[in-house]
């Protein structure tokens, strides 16, 4: 006996409608699968490593073992689209590394003749140890991850970046707030913040401080040895012969270009009464 249509149309839309429900939510997990695996690209003619956020995703946290893992099998499978001795900028986001990762993660690039030079982070231990481990760092607001809104105008700088090491040559330090270095900066090294530079011990390479446009900002240390000093648009270069002697110094925006005073006659001269503030 032949069964009625509309029992036949009925077992049609049973059967296919559960693989409809499945095909929706499919792009879900490829997205949050994606967003925990590790990132080689090549993007504006650098060689970018981007790891996963620190944050657990709908799969769950990405261990260290597992995220050093699949650098490795990146790096070992596929198509190489690099040349040897390329420079890798690791973007480690709000990832918290310290020397010893940091170093596994140079040790498997040079495996595949890769060479680590930067760290784009968001986090002040990463940066602390990356300069320490000796590469150069770009220090990031936090991240946000949940919520994305636009930069406010004229909101405040961040926080102050305090650094207790010898500063390398070869490493440059970028940081949207105050430097301050506990230490000495040798010849070939830089400085950019968008905040003042303060060096507590000898300035020797190239500082450049309100690198976001602000005039007002300084910068000071106890030997100013510097190859180069910048301070917002204008540029100083050092005199060619040195000082009999040295003493701490600060470097200012006075009558449209950089200058160079005594710390004790600046505080004399350009500091209110009271010790509160700047005069005009």
């Amino acid at each position: 006996m032949i069964k009625p249509p509309v029992a036949f149309a009925s077992s049609m839309v049973s059967e296919f409608s559960t693989p409809a429900l499945v095909s929706d939510s499919a792009p879900e997990s490829v997205e949050a699968k994606a967003q925990s695996q590790v990132s080689l690209k090549s993007e504006d003619g650098r060689l970018l490593l981007v790891l996963p956020p620190e944050i657990e995703s709908e799969i769950g946290a990405v261990s260290w073992v597992e995220l050093l893992q699949q650098l490795k099998q990146r790096l070992d499978g596929g198509d190489r689209f690099w040349q040897t001795q390329t420079e890798v900028h690791l973007h480690a986001n709000d990832r918290l590394l310290d020397g010893r990762q940091l170093q596994s993660l140079a040790e498997a690039l040079a495996d595949a003749q890769l060479v680590l030079k930067r760290v784009l982070t968001s986090r002040r231990q990463t940066a602390l140890a990356a300069v320490t481990g000796g590469y150069s760092v770009d220090l990031e607001a936090t991240v946000e991850h949940l919520v994305q809104s636009p930069p406010i105008p004229g909101k405040p700088l961040a926080d102050p970046l305090y650094l207790q090491t010898t500063v390398r040559s070869g490493v440059d330090i970028c940081h949207p707030g105050t430097i301050v270095i506990l230490g000495d900066t040798n010849p070939g090294s830089s400085l950019i913040a968008e905040g003042d530079i303060l060096v507590w011990g000898r300035l020797r390479g190239m500082a450049h401080a309100g690198s976001g446009g602000n005039r007002t900002c300084r910068i000071m240390a106890l030997q100013m040895q510097p190859t180069q000093l910048r301070i917002a648009d204008l540029v100083a270069r050092p005199p060619d012969a040195p000082p009999a002697e040295y003493w701490p110094e600060v470097a200012y925006i006075s009558t449209n270009a950089i200058r160079i005073a005594r710390a004790q006659d600046f505080a004399r001269n350009h500091l209110s009464p009271g010790g509160l503030g700047f005069e005009d």
